[in-house]
């Protein structure tokens, strides 16, 4: 089935060409970070995490939310989610690509990773946190082409694939929380150090992963005329405000712990990203834009006549993406590490070949997307007329 990417329009042949240019660009920047090494990074000794990771956690959360999609349909029966539920899994294949891609590009020397191998240490959660992605990707394969494939014969799914499904759906969660832990598990980082960053992490997860897919099917409703249906949407809508919601609810109640309890270590991360601390304010216009476009994203879900439309419906699904990624991803990483736990302020700003091999990553998470949603377009249109699949009949 790999052939059907290799036909399309102008249009699609442009996007190609232009994710292949970023990707070039992006590793350019790397040959260079190669050669030079960390230094050419914003990155120190204070700050050892920085754009590298704080993508790398954001992005653990969008694969994780394709189960959103997935669970639903396979557990409980979901039908609605017939025509995208393969679009959620093959999403949680780009995005944890992208995350292998910049753990190994954080390492500086790649072949460092090996070392998780040759040296084992299972009392490391990073340990674990390598298991289950690597393993999450495996089954996401294996379900989302298995599926597909069955598909494209007109058949239904072997009966071997339901258990290792139900293993997806349940190893889903893990890939976030393992993640989460190795947050959480660190005393010297106070704006970490709670017991809510895992229940954070999964609700953004549950936000970020599905608004994503409503966007990609809106997209591909109005550029390839695939429909994903009006109910499913909705419903998946739905999902995005509560979870949201629920992020959202998740983070006030830090900022009520760490002001009304009036300590001090705590307190400051949090006035670093949203005031600015001894006269550094590098991240606060990006907190407050965060902000706003939560709750732009919340009233646009809540609201029934802005939730069904498709206009106002993306419009929320891209501010709760981009507002899950500043919050999650550098919001997090800077704001754990800033004040450090001397109370001094090492102030980190991602630099120009930074930002140019994190883009790389990108581009090349939504070529590998682009490639897997077109061979699924393909498929959808090389069937019969009429293709009746586990009870769902879709029509061309």
């Amino acid at each position: 089935m790999l052939e059907k990417a290799l036909v399309g329009s102008k249009k699609y042949w442009f996007w190609v060409l232009f994710l292949l240019t970023i990707i070039f660009i992006g590793f350019v920047c790397y040959l260079y970070q190669f050669k030079i090494g960390l230094g050419i990074t914003g990155m120190s000794r204070d700050v050892s995490w920085g754009f590298y990771i704080a993508n790398f956690t954001f992005l653990v959360g969008v694969a994780a939310g394709a189960v959103m999609i997935v669970l639903p349909y396979y557990w409980h029966n979901h039908k609605v989610y017939g025509k995208i539920t393969i679009l959620g899994e093959f999403l949680a294949v780009a995005a944890v690509t992208m995350c292998i891609l910049f753990v190994l590009v954080d390492l500086g020397q790649p072949m460092r990773v090996l070392n998780v191998i040759r040296f084992p240490t299972p009392n490391s959660i990073m340990f674990y946190d390598v298991i289950v992605l690597n393993v999450y990707l495996l089954l996401n394969l294996i379900c989302g082409w298995t599926v597909l494939h069955a598909e494209y014969k007109g058949t239904k799914y072997p009966s071997w694939l339901k258990p290792i499904i139900y293993l997806a759906i349940v190893w889903a969660p893990s890939i976030h929380i393992v993640t989460a832990f190795l947050y959480q598990g660190l005393p010297g980082r106070h704006f970490w150090l709670t017991a809510v960053m895992a229940p954070r992490f999964l609700a953004s997860a549950f936000s970020a992963g599905p608004a994503l897919v409503i966007i990609a099917a809106l997209l591909l409703k109005k550029v390839a005329n695939f429909d994903p249906g009006e109910k499913a949407i909705d419903s998946l809508a739905k999902t995005v405000a509560y979870a949201f919601i629920a992020n959202v609810l998740l983070f006030i109640f830090e900022l009520f712990t760490a002001f009304y309890s009036g300590i001090h270590s705590h307190q400051a991360s949090i006035k670093y990203l949203f005031v600015g601390l001894e006269g550094h304010a590098e991240w606060v216009p990006f907190m407050w834009a965060a902000t706003i476009l939560a709750i732009v994203g919340i009233l646009l879900l809540v609201i029934p006549q802005t939730r069904k439309n498709e206009t106002t419906l993306v419009i929320a699904s891209i501010a709760v993406f981009i507002s899950c990624w500043i919050d999650k991803g550098i919001g997090l990483i800077t704001g754990g590490y800033t004040p450090t736990p001397f109370e001094t302020i090492t102030p980190y700003r991602p630099t120009l070949p930074e930002i140019g091999i994190t883009l790389g990553v990108w581009a090349t998470g939504f070529l590998i997307m682009t490639i897997l949603y077109k061979i699924v377009l393909e498929v959808r249109a090389s069937t019969e007329l009429v293709v009746k699949y586990e009870g769902i009949v879709y029509k061309k």
